[in-house]
């Protein structure tokens, strides 16, 4: 099973899973377009780290408590929504008020965590496109997922940083829209 095919689906369940996570990243350097380079690493690093979790918490859920997992799979999608509109909501927020400083607003550990979760929590059900493999396989394909994830979010907050000047005072408002729709996109998509 290790081939160039194995190492190709990997890639491209990364990409896929990454889409999410890229539009998240470009409303992050939307929102703080003078953000230093250690902080795209950390930012794009914790949407990799949860891109990698997720398929291997799905993992061990098939190879020992299928049943529950089932169940939870139908929540995903209203804890995705619910996540996303929070932070969205508290973006437009900001955005909409007159009394915030003009300075650049940086979004918080905990913001982040919880744009990690709702971002990654889909790729949950890829631990059941991925039961087939072996622990170590499945590990090597959760760190390409995470490899490939952590170039795509680099490359969406080099895009937000880039607009976000441009934007400046409406990149708050433009960031936490994206976030709301990415969240009902995800959901609608769950549900449906």
């Amino acid at each position: 099973m290790w081939n160039l095919l194995f190492f190709l689906n990997s890639m491209a369940l990364g990409a896929g899973l990454a889409m999410d996570a890229f539009s998240v990243s470009m409303a992050n350097g939307l929102n703080e377009p003078k953000m230093k380079k250690n902080r795209m690493v950390w930012i794009a690093g914790t949407f990799a780290f949860f891109q990698f979790i997720m398929p291997m918490i799905g993992w061990v859920c098939v190879h020992t408590i299928v049943a529950y997992f089932h169940s939870f799979q139908a929540l995903i999608p209203w804890i995705a929504l619910i996540l996303l509109l929070f932070i969205g909501g508290s973006m437009l927020k900001e955005g909409f008020d007159q009394n915030v400083e003009e300075e650049e607003k940086k979004v918080g550990k905990s913001a982040l965590f919880m744009q990690g979760i709702a971002t990654s929590i889909d790729a949950l059900s890829v631990g059941f496109t991925i039961a087939s493999y072996d622990l170590l396989m499945a590990l090597v394909c959760a760190l390409i997922i995470a490899a490939v994830t952590f170039l795509i979010c680099i490359i969406g907050l080099l895009i937000g940083k880039k607009f976000g000047t441009k934007l400046a005072n409406k990149a708050s408002i433009l960031g936490g829209v994206i976030l709301i729709l990415i969240g009902l996109e995800i959901f609608l998509e769950g549900v449906l």
